[in-house]
């Protein structure tokens, strides 16, 4: 992990260590859901590289194989069948996770110093052991990524496989994949390809709305999707159209938090006056011969 250089922390007023010391290329992962098959293995992938405990699976009447992510199940394929205005209707199948915002409402959201960190080639990370368990970086996900261990009282997400990616592998659900869904490289080569990928789309498949998923509201993302339908992204899973941090976040980190720094100037301000101008508080002492605590 000494090879990922720090470019923010969490709770952390300072410059992070090591800034300028190295500059990193800028990964991204490529998730083409126009050739994901549903096969899973990037979830069994992902469990058994970070050794997540196993739990059972749920049927909920879909081929989904949990209702939602956990704290131990980190990545997810989302499946819904999207019928279409003719009646015919099409599977939309999308693997689901961390999105590696490069404006990350969780980082933004947490006060605890280096419980969450996001490297120079934009991995956000998760540090358990500097975790407070307040779950602010759920409330600041736009994504609802981050999990909750009510056992542990600490929260998980994707990493995005950063102890591969340090060592300079793929991540592995990158590598479990049998149909090339999933591809892996710097950002700017991977908005190349999924740009291609998209315009053949439209072009030769008949999908006119092909696009790729690159959010701007949280700065783009490390994590990107080529789309059938750019235009109805809601419908790969209630994949938000336009992401945000929340305003209660931006607000409780920027004016607020300011304003709250002026008020303890304006209080420390008050407190020297009042010194200055009316001397150290003295606590008169009772005359001699009275008993203590008599009127």
């Amino acid at each position: 992990m000494s090879n990922l250089r720090i470019q923010k922390i969490s709770g952390h007023s300072g410059a992070p260590p090591g800034q300028g010391a190295q500059r990193q290329e800028q990964v991204a992962k490529l998730i083409d859901t126009t050739t994901c098959i549903g096969c899973k293995a990037c979830e069994v992938a992902c469990m058994e590289w970070n050794d997540l405990p196993f739990r059972e699976t749920s049927f909920d009447n879909t081929y989904q194989t949990m209702p939602d992510m956990a704290w131990n199940y980190w990545t997810l394929i989302r499946f819904d069948e999207h019928t279409h205005a003719d009646g015919s209707f099409q599977w939309l199948m999308r693997k689901d996770g961390c999105m590696h915002c490069a404006d990350p409402g969780c980082l933004a959201a947490c006060p605890a110093d280096g419980a969450i960190v996001q490297y120079q080639n934009g991995i956000v990370d998760f540090q358990q052991d500097n975790c407070i368990g307040c779950q602010y970086c759920v409330i600041g996900c736009p994504f609802n990524v981050p999990k909750f261990n009510p056992h542990t009282k600490r929260v998980f997400k994707c990493t995005l496989c950063s102890d591969r990616v340090a060592q300079g592998l793929e991540p592995a659900c990158i590598k479990a994949c049998p149909t090339g869904c999933l591809h892996f490289g710097t950002k700017d080569d991977m908005k190349a390809l999924g740009e291609s990928r998209a315009r053949q789309l439209r072009d030769q498949s008949g999908f006119a709305h092909a696009g790729v998923y690159d959010p701007a509201g949280v700065g783009g993302t490390s994590v990107m999707y080529v789309l059938h339908d750019i235009t109805n992204t809601e419908s790969y899973g209630g994949l938000p159209p336009d992401p945000r941090v929340p305003m209660t976040v931006r607000l409780w980190k920027g004016p607020l938090k300011w304003l709250g720094n002026l008020a303890m100037i304006g209080g420390l301000i008050g407190v020297t006056l009042h010194y200055l101008r009316f001397g150290p508080k003295t606590v008169p002492q009772p005359a001699k011969g009275d008993a203590p605590g008599g009127s």
